[in-house]
């Protein structure tokens, strides 16, 4: 059975505000629970065009929003943070709302270079420490038992019965084998690589190894979504993506997401649509049919039975309609 969740972006249309887009996303969490959708994750961009950079901030907002969907980080960008205050932090989540908080974890930038050294202004050297920082979480989140850990005896507080929920997100062999080894779940995200991973998924599982945290692998994968009542709508709704994310490979900064019809005026060179086409491997685009069964081979091809969709369509009706066509189409 495939299980569908949503990661939220909280992308900021042209004519829009991050004030709208917040309370946007507030009510997609609990649109997306009453739909049946079974996770709700928010992540971390430090840019001008996405409505948060916080996810453990926004995280109890949804939490006390909604009543039974899980929600969590998609991800906290681990690099630039103690992983013992992560870990306290999502304590706390989990303390107030057992059994229902997710801490996904990555290790990109999640910004541009202006950002991170903002962000790291006061470390005294940059080295990455990423794996070290997720075994740290995992010491913290499995009752810091390890005699031998550098900070063995310290606790993240509070001191609960339940965990959060422990996800590295990845888009390569690297991190893959990482949370194998560690024993965690993992979320392969095609929908920053564009390639298809199903090798990078299958490492994960071959890796590996039951820790305190997890007894069997758990994998799930990641793409855009742009879905509607016919293929031809659908692609006339992608076009505003598409167009984002072509800016986005050009290099033009701030760029904000355009109305379809805006999207549709643009002019397009031969190299612009030859990026737009391999950016198609990010998205899935088409009716509840059509996407239906690209899920249902994905599901084959990836040995995964959990989906992760991020719709960034322009219209906020259309976007909640895309979610509840395809929550239709599998039930």
């Amino acid at each position: 059975m495939v299980q569908l969740s949503i990661l939220d972006q909280t992308a900021i249309p042209l004519g829009s505000t991050a004030q709208e887009e917040l309370w946007n996303t507030t009510k997609l969490a609990q649109i997306a629970e009453k739909l049946g959708f079974y996770r709700y994750w928010v992540s971390e961009h430090h840019l001008e065009t996405l409505g948060h950079s916080s996810p453990e901030v926004l995280i109890p907002h949804l939490l006390a929003n909604t009543s039974t969907i899980r929600v969590g980080s998609g991800g906290v960008m681990l690099t630039h943070y103690s992983a013992y205050k992560v870990a306290e932090n999502f304590r706390l989540l989990e303390a107030l709302y057992p059994n229902r908080v997710d801490m996904g974890v990555g290790r990109a930038p999640g910004g541009i270079p202006l950002a991170t050294s903002a962000l790291q202004e006061h470390k005294q050297t940059y080295h990455d420490a990423y794996t070290e920082q997720i075994k740290d979480l995992i010491f913290y989140l499995s009752g810091s038992q390890d005699p031998n850990h550098r900070f063995r005896g310290l606790k993240a507080m509070p001191d609960i019965k339940t965990v959060p929920e422990l996800w590295m997100l990845g888009s390569s062999g690297g991190s893959a084998g990482l949370a194998g080894s560690l024993g965690i779940s993992y979320a392969y995200a095609q929908f920053i690589s564009g390639q298809h991973g199903g090798t990078v998924v299958e490492n994960y599982k071959q890796r590996f190894q039951p820790s305190n945290l997890r007894k069997k692998p758990a994998s799930m994968v990641a793409f855009f979504l742009v879905c509607a009542e016919t293929d031809e709508e659908a692609e006339m709704l992608a076009s505003s993506i598409d167009l984002q994310f072509l800016q986005i490979a050009k290099g033009e900064k701030n760029a904000a997401l355009l109305s379809p019809e805006q999207a549709t005026k643009y002019s397009f060179s031969y190299l612009d649509k030859q990026i737009i086409h391999e950016n198609r491997n990010k998205i899935l685009v088409g009716s509840p049919q059509t996407i239906k069964k690209q899920l249902l081979r994905y599901s084959e091809e990836y040995q995964v039975e959990e989906f992760m969709l991020a719709s960034m369509i322009y219209n906020f009706h259309a976007k909640v309609k895309s979610y509840q066509l395809l929550s239709e189409a599998f039930r």
